[in-house]
Order: structure tokens, then sequence, then C-alpha cells
């Protein structure tokens, strides 16, 4: 298991590294001087220079990579100054001379070319309210999705079957920022005095006195939008699979040795038809993260999305690089989950 556990992470880690390659690529390339974004169009030309060479963005591709992977490794040498400290807040491994260490430390995404903070402070402030919605509307499409996926595979060709079959459809063919319209115009603003919801709106909100408050309500439209796909995935894989099990050898032992049907269903049937149900809900937990950035729109609900869009807009190169990083680190750590989650499932997946 340790093994498997190792060749999945190095993967990961392979992954990681094309992505910081072809991000740092595709900055090189772009017609735009981040130098001159920092200090605006007023700037001389020799102040311009100087904020070029202080990024490092006159020296090679190669030589902007290598500093770029050096600056995100946990791990790595660094000059030991107060200056480096209040950037990397490293720790000292050890030393070969008065000035390098090796140091662990935590990664470091540069700062915005436009307000000057650093990336990571950015980030940590729009990832908690994404990756809030994102677990919200994966935890309502698998429990809503696994539900209607039993109770259909259990009536097969029956009414329900056929409901659950049309409406699965349906849902899977909307796309999240056209459901995320109609929820908005329909129950946020048609029948916003129904049913109290706003069209758009955080998961914050300044109250009358100037605070900060919590927005629950906020999230209800945003987190149906983001789930309406994602429960038509899982009930449709949930039947296909619980189908197949439920005509194993083992099953109908179980429910001729006398064992009550819910304990045959769900203790014996569904555990053994959740290794596709794992790999979509892993895959669109994932997908979600960047899903969001639609609905986030719409609902204009602060979060990735809208420091992703707002930075595009910008130019603001390292917030976009931080956007992008976050996104494929956190498809990366999902997929290694679900591969351990098939290996504790499944001992097969382990052994191969």
């Amino acid at each position: 298991m340790l093994a498997y556990i190792l060749r999945r992470l190095a993967y990961g880690l392979l992954v990681m590294v094309l992505v910081v390659v072809t991000i740092s690529s595709i900055i090189f390339l772009a017609p735009v001087d981040p130098a001159q974004l920092t200090f605006g169009q007023r700037s001389d030309v020799s102040t311009v220079k100087a904020k070029t060479a202080e990024l490092g963005l006159d020296q090679p591709l190669y030589v902007q990579l290598g500093r770029y992977l050096a600056d995100l490794s946990p791990v790595s040498v660094v000059t030991d100054n107060a200056e480096n400290q209040h950037k990397y807040h490293y720790y000292p491994l050890f030393s070969w001379n008065d000035q390098q260490v090796l140091a662990l430390k935590r990664p470091y995404l540069r700062e915005s070319y436009q307000s000057g903070r650093p990336v990571i402070e950015i980030l940590s402030e729009a990832i908690p309210a994404t990756v809030l919605l994102a677990v919200s509307s994966m935890l309502l499409a698998t429990l809503l999705g696994v539900l209607l996926g039993v109770v259909a595979a259990l009536n097969p060709r029956s009414w329900v079957d056929n409901t659950i079959a049309v409406v699965s459809v349906f849902g899977y063919s909307v796309p999240s920022y056209v459901a995320a319209m109609l929820l908005a115009l329909g129950l946020g603003y048609a029948l916003g005095d129904w049913t109290g919801l706003n069209v758009q709106g955080s998961l914050y909100a300044i109250d009358d006195f100037g605070e900060w408050q919590l927005q629950w309500r906020n999230m209800i439209l945003p987190v149906l939008a983001l789930g309406l796909r994602p429960v038509a995935l899982v009930a449709q894989l949930t039947r296909s699979a619980m189908l197949d099990v439920l005509t194993q050898d083992y099953v109908r032992t179980a429910t001729a040795k006398g064992l009550p049907k819910r304990t045959v269903v769900f203790r014996h049937a569904l555990r053994n038809a959740l290794n596709p149900i794992v790999s979509a809900v892993s895959g669109w937990f994932a997908a979600l993260l960047t899903g969001a950035f639609f609905v986030e729109n719409v609902f204009n609900f602060k979060g990735l999305g809208d420091v992703t869009v707002t930075a595009l807009l910008a130019f603001d190169i390292p917030v976009v690089s931080g956007c992008v990083l976050f996104t494929a680190f956190m498809f990366v750590l999902i997929n290694l989950f679900a591969d351990l989650a098939y290996a504790w499932l499944d001992p097969r997946v382990r052994v191969g």
C-alpha cells in the first residue's frame, strides 16, 4: 500500500511541475509588461527597468522558471536574511556558509501587480467561500444522487425509474451557468418575496452597523445551480452499478439467507457499486471548483472565481497563476484521495 501511495504522489508532483512550466511559458509569451502594470502608465523608463530586474523578468525563460519553482517548493535554498524570512517564513534545516541555508518554507506565490499584496493572502480570503460552495454542492449531489439511483435500481422500468431518468437527463443537459441564471430569475427575482432569496449576494455582507455578517441564504441558489448536473450523473451511475451488482451471486445468497432487504442493499450491494460513483464524485468535485467561477459571477458571490476574473481583466499575472495552481493542486489532491478510496474499496486496484 505504501508503494502505491508513493507512486500516486510522484504522479501528482509531475503534474504540478508540468502545470507550472505551462503557466510560466504562457506568462513569458504574454504581450504585457508586468513592471509597467505595477506602476501604471505614468512611470518613467528607469523605474520600469529597475522593477523588471527586481522581478527577474529580464532573465531567460529557464531562469525565471527555475526561480518560480524554487519559490513554490516547500524545501529550497535561500539566502538567510530578514527580507527572505518575511517573504518565505522559512525554518532553516542546515547551512553551509554564513548566508545560504537549506530551509523548510511555505510556497511563495509572489505579489499582486495591482495591489502589491501577497497572492497567498488574497487567495486565503477567497478560497474558503468557493470551497464551502463546492463542498456543499457535492454533498447535496452525492446524497441525493445515490438515493435516487438506489430507488431507480430497486424499481426498474417502473414510472419511478422513468421519472428519475427523465429528470436526470434534463439536469445533466443544463450547464451550471444556465441553471444559475434560471434559478436567479425564478427563485430570486420572480418568487423572491415568497422564497426570501436574493438574486445576488455573497457569503458575507455588511449590516446597517457596518459589521460583516454571515448570509447563509445566499448559498442556497449557487449550491442548487452547481449541484444540479452532478446529481443527475451520480443518480444514473448509481442506478447502472446497482442493477449490475444486484444480479451477482453473493447478493442472491445474502437474500436467500434471510437478511433484511435494507442490509442487502446498503451493506452488501451499494458498497460494491461505489467505485464508479467515487470516480464521478472526485472528478466532479474538482470540476466544481472551476465551474464555480461562472456561477459566482452570476450570483456576485465573492470567491475564487471573482478573484480570478478580476485578475484576468487586469492582467494581474501572479494572482491568475496562483488561482490556476490552486485549482490544479485540488485536482491532483482529489484524484489522489479517489485512488486511495479505490484501493480501500477494491484491493485488486492496489495489487494491480
